[in-house]
This record gives C-alpha cells, sequence and structure tokens, in this order.
C-alpha cells in the first residue's frame, strides 16, 4: 500500500509538472501584409519575463495555420516532456501564421507574393516583436526554425537566406521545390492563389539554392545546423534525399533521416521529438 502511495504521489508531481507550460495567443497587425496576423506561442513552465529564453520558430504546412501544431501536432505535451527529461532546455516555441485551409482564396506560403510580402513581413515585423515581447531569441545562437511539408521548406529556405539569423533549421517532409511537376489549379481555377503558392516554391528552390551558392555563401551556410527528416512512403523524400547530397557535395554537413511513415500528423509528432533536441543542443 506504502509503495501504491509512493507511486501515485511521484505520478502526480509528473502529471503537475507537464501542467505548467502555457499556450497563448497573440496577433499582429502588419503593414505589409495589410491584416492582423495571429499566432501561437509555447511559454514553458515557470516562464519568467525578466530572464531571457531562446527560441524556436515552428512553421505549419499547406492548408494549415497557426494552430495546428498544439490541436493536430500535440505540440505542448511533447516539448512539456522533454523539458522535464532535459532533452530540450525551457524555450519559446513561437507558431506563425502564413495559410488557410482555403488554399484558393487565401494566399498561403512563407514568401513573398504579390500582395503577400510575408518574408518581409516575418523578418522585419513579425520577429523582432515576437522577441521582443517574450524576452527571447535575440541572437543566431538562441534562434532556430523547423517546420513541416511547405513550413520545412520555408524553414530551410530562411536559414539559407538568412545564416546569421538562426543556429540551426530543421525541415520535416519538406516542400523545397517544385520544379518539375505542373503547377496545381492552373488549368481549372486561374485566379487560384494557390497557383502563387507553387511559384513561390518554385523561385525559392531549396536545392537550387545550393547549386548556385558561391564560396562565401557556403561558409555562411556552415554556420547553421541542418536536418532533413522525412517517411519513406512521403511523395516529397527524393527532395529531402536530393537536398542532402548536394549539400554533402558542396562541403555542407547535414543530417537525414528516412523513418517509416508518410506525410501525416503521425509522422511530424514523432518528428517533434527529434527536432526539438536537435534546435536545443545547438543553442549557445
Amino acid at each position: 500500500m506504502k509503495k501504491f502511495f509512493l507511486s501515485l504521489v511521484a505520478s502526480l508531481a509528473v502529471f503537475t509538472a507537464l501542467g505548467q507550460s502555457q499556450i497563448v495567443t497573440e496577433s499582429i497587425q502588419s503593414r505589409f501584409l495589410g491584416c492582423e496576423q495571429n499566432y501561437n506561442v509555447y511559454l514553458p513552465d515557470a516562464y519568467d519575463a525578466s530572464r531571457s529564453y531562446p527560441v524556436i520558430y515552428l512553421l505549419h504546412g499547406l492548408w494549415g495555420n497557426y494552430t495546428d501544431w498544439v490541436s493536430a501536432g500535440g505540440m505542448k505535451a511533447v516539448a512539456d516532456e522533454l523539458i522535464l527529461t532535459g532533452e530540450l532546455v525551457p524555450a519559446v516555441i513561437v507558431m506563425p501564421n502564413a495559410g488557410d485551409q482555403d488554399v484558393h482564396n487565401y494566399q498561403n506560403g512563407y514568401f513573398n507574393v504579390k500582395d503577400w510580402p510575408y518574408e518581409d513581413f516575418f523578418f522585419q515585423e513579425f520577429l523582432p516583436a515576437v522577441e521582443k515581447k517574450y524576452h527571447c531569441g535575440g541572437s543566431k545562437g538562441s534562434r532556430a526554425i523547423m517546420g513541416l511539408s511547405m513550413g520545412g521548406g520555408g524553414s530551410i529556405v530562411y536559414a539559407q537566406r538568412h545564416p546569421d539569423l538562426f543556429s540551426s533549421a530543421y525541415g520535416m517532409s519538406a516542400w523545397l521545390d517544385n520544379k518539375h511537376r505542373e503547377v496545381r489549379g492552373a488549368s481549372e481555377n486561374p485566379r487560384s492563389k494557390l497557383i502563387l503558392t507553387d511559384q513561390s516554391v518554385r523561385e525559392h528552390s531549396a536545392v537550387d539554392f545550393i547549386e548556385k551558392a558561391d564560396a562565401a555563401t557556403l561558409e555562411q551556410l556552415k554556420t547553421v545546423e541542418w536536418f532533413l527528416d522525412c517517411g519513406d512512403d512521403d511523395g516529397l523524400m527524393p527532395l529531402s534525399v536530393d537536398l542532402h547530397l548536394k549539400m554533402k557535395r558542396a562541403g555542407l554537413h547535414s543530417e537525414l533521416r528516412i523513418r517509416n511513415g508518410a506525410h501525416t500528423w503521425e509522422y511530424w509528432h514523432t518528428a517533434l521529438r527529434l527536432s526539438l533536441p536537435f534546435a536545443s543542443r545547438n543553442f549557445e
């Protein structure tokens, strides 16, 4: 009976420890996008605004929004557990909004396109405002970026284009290129905003970026830790393999994991258990 009681107390202590973090929903008025953008923020247990925290930007995919990582990905529970076990340092995790399920009538994507200068918004408005408000980031050594699918590609490209800002980049099932297939919806709905999203991925190819990078750019890229993670049944898997091999040939170190799985939330939920500790290990 005594052992049972002690076990129960221990279980309750763990449960309590896992329950003290917060998910805060905020918004920012953007002059670049001409609208208000919502976002979610994970604040670790005992968050203290008087100290500084590392920050992880966690990007959603196409047909998604800023709520996905909490509602479908179970991010809060995973982060709580990883902090409790010491695999993740207490960090602020920011989940921005770059899309909507209505991909034909609402612009999606992390790159600048007509009437949607999202990359300008992210780096000139969003990042500085969030880091000031939540006392996080502030330097390359305390900032990481990761995401799934469209957000996985966005994470890799953002770190390629801004290597001075991120210590690591992790692409899950990353949409890294779009050159070798037809633009979706062009014939059926020529006014679909998905066409612009597809074109933006084509124009911001992470694979092309490595092929075209000069020696100075490659030296900058060496200051970022890279990780590509994709399921063996995922149609985007060849892109991760292709980019990994091109990076290796260019003298860049990157991690590649091809695990059992497809383009699903089951896969991305498990990817958090790799990606969050990876970011943590590479903070200063």
